[in-house]
């Protein structure tokens, strides 16, 4: 048989092969891109050239490179709290039930500034606040206040710590809430310091209460504010430090962050850091947090929406004292800010919990659809595998879409980031979030000593890495953090970090570094009343917590013990 006779044809044949060409193309070009090139993903950390015996190299943010200056503020010419609270953006946002533009807001923190000094009979550089208040917009007006009249505040993490923080530090005024004022008039009488405190109430106190307990001295917040807003502000020069935070260490220790301005305005600059240019924060947005104010990672999350001109509101759980304090991190917990008038939320900065509680609501929601979810997931699955991600697939219209307005309500069209810190994150929880909610998720480590991110994970870094193999040597604990829990990222941009108590030979041999995790940076604060060890001599702290860098550049942390 002649070759000819092989290359015979049909029409059937011609429009088959035609139709597997087309099909091939197709597949080619309309295959999604990744949102971020791999190689910028496979260092994400700048790396030291030297090290010393028993220690990790120094790490940074890639970004910043290890001869980079650490940003200090997200602005030039920002050096103090009131100065986030830019004049320029003067159109009106909502701070959890109050609407309120940046001029009103500066006016109100000068009269309660003042009425602080001149009325209530508070000294600069010589008084201390404690703020016993749950988050709100006075928390805010206080925080400013006090710092631009050089009068140190007092914050808790947990309402446990005020009897200690009480008898170990004495506060000359405190700051609460009318509803908490019966247990603190009860705790002051307990220490038998009646006359010793002035009482600064927010809200309408108890009138017989009052009227029972005339040796301590109680004002009204109201009058404060109304006082000062007629008397001429103080002019007080501002200290660095000026508030510090009380928190449990791991070994059960109370411990005391001091946070000076700088603290907190590179803790603002680390967090704005943590969008990518394309989705930068904008005074368009509506940012809800689940971390109290009273830590300085939540206090810097705060002052980035204020820093923006964004909205902000945060949930129940961030509650220190009374109703909500210790309220479960779940999906009835973000719901509580409905109660706000807000617009609906872009930004959320939430614990795993919250992020967990989330997936399985909408993906119980999308199952609903049947076969159609099974086909929608496969196909999610495989853009997530590209390095790819959207919300505004063929497959979210017909099948998450519908399942996010039952969970999220209006957020569902809105949300387009979440930042996930305050806990540990397991590996696989990632993957169903991100094809749940189909926006850059951001998995941090935070410290009670740090403003801002310590670590944080590359929004568009979409890698999934396959199961670990645990050595025999390793502990429970350390097999469960390096095999199952997703890498915390590189550090942030002003931070840089080490690790120390390393295996030499491992290192010397290509293998993964682990051992105790230090941090420094100009958003790292210092610890109150605790004198410097000696690891510590260059401005280094022992974060309390045991990690490992893996070959890209991002670490992974042990469950926090803080």
């Amino acid at each position: 048989m002649s070759v000819s006779n092989y290359l015979v044809t049909d029409d059937l044949t011609v429009i088959l092969g035609l139709a597997a060409a087309g099909l091939f193309l197709l597949h080619n070009l309309y295959k999604p891109q990744s949102l971020v090139h791999p190689i910028l993903l496979g260092r994400q950390s700048d790396v030291s050239r030297v090290r010393n015996p028993k220690e990790s190299a120094i790490y940074r943010n890639y970004s910043t490179g290890m001869m980079g200056r650490f940003p200090l503020r997200p602005a030039k010419e920002l050096y103090l709290l009131k100065e986030l609270l830019r004049p320029e953006l003067d159109g009106p946002r909502t701070l959890w039930s109050t609407k309120i533009t940046n001029p009103e807001l500066q006016k109100r923190v000068t009269a309660f500034g003042t009425g602080l000094v001149k009325q209530a009979g508070l000294v600069p550089r010589d008084s201390n606040v404690l703020l016993l208040l749950n988050d709100g917009l006075e928390f805010l007006i206080a925080d400013m206040a006090l710092s631009s009249n050089s009068i140190p505040s007092l914050t808790l993490t947990s309402s446990s710590l005020l009897s200690q923080v009480f008898d170990e530090y004495s506060p000359t005024a405190i700051i609460t809430h009318a509803d908490f004022l019966p247990q603190l008039l009860e705790l002051v009488y307990d220490a038998n310091e009646a006359s010793n405190h002035t009482i600064i109430v927010v809200g309408q106190p108890n009138a017989k209460l009052v009227r029972q307990l005339a040796q301590v001295r109680i004002l009204q917040w109201d009058d404060i504010e109304r006082q000062g807003a007629q008397l001429e502000p103080v002019e007080v020069p501002t200290p660095d430090v000026f508030t510090v935070s009380f928190y449990t260490a791991s070994s059960g220790k109370l411990r005391g962050a001091e946070l000076t301005h700088q603290n907190v305005t590179a803790g603002v600059a680390a967090i704005r850091a943590l969008f990518p240019t394309s989705g930068a924060l904008s005074s368009l947005d509506t940012i809800i947090s689940s971390h109290s104010l009273s830590t300085p990672y939540g206090r810097a999350v705060a002052y980035t929406a204020i820093f923006e001109g964004a909205s902000f509101a945060t949930v129940a759980s961030s509650n220190v004292i009374g109703s909500g304090a210790g309220a479960a991190r779940d999906l009835s917990d973000l719901k509580t800010t409905e109660r706000y008038p807000i617009p609906s939320p872009t930004v959320l900065f939430i614990h795993p919990s919250h992020l967990t509680a989330i997936t399985q609501a909408i993906t119980q929601k999308a199952k609903s659809s049947g076969l159609l979810y099974s086909v929608a997931w496969r196909q999610k699955m495989a853009n997530v595998l590209e390095g790819f991600l959207t919300k505004q697939s063929l497959w979210d219209r017909l099948v998450f879409d519908p399942a996010r307005a039952s969970v999220l309500g209006n957020g569902a069209g809105t949300v387009r980031a979440v930042i996930i810190a305050g806990g540990s994150l397991e590996s696989q929880t990632v993957t169903p979030s991100r094809i749940a909610l189909s926006t850059p998720l951001v998995n941090a480590y935070i410290h009670p000593q740090v403003a801002g991110p310590v670590l944080a994970s590359h929004p568009l870094d979409l890698q999934t890495f396959p199961t670990e193999a645990s050595s025999a040597a390793a502990s429970a604990a350390d097999t469960y953090a390096f095999t199952y829990l997703a890498p915390v990222g590189s550090p942030a941009i002003n931070v840089e970090a080490k690790l120390t108590g390393v295996d030499d030979n491992t290192i010397e041999s290509g293998g993964d570094p682990v051992g105790s995790l230090w941090i420094r940076g100009p958003s790292v604060g210092t610890l109150l009343d605790v004198k410097e060890a000696e690891g510590e001599a260059k401005g280094w702290v022992e974060a309390g917590e045991t990690a490992r860098v893996l070959s890209n550049g991002t670490f992974k942390v042990t469950p926090s013990k803080q």
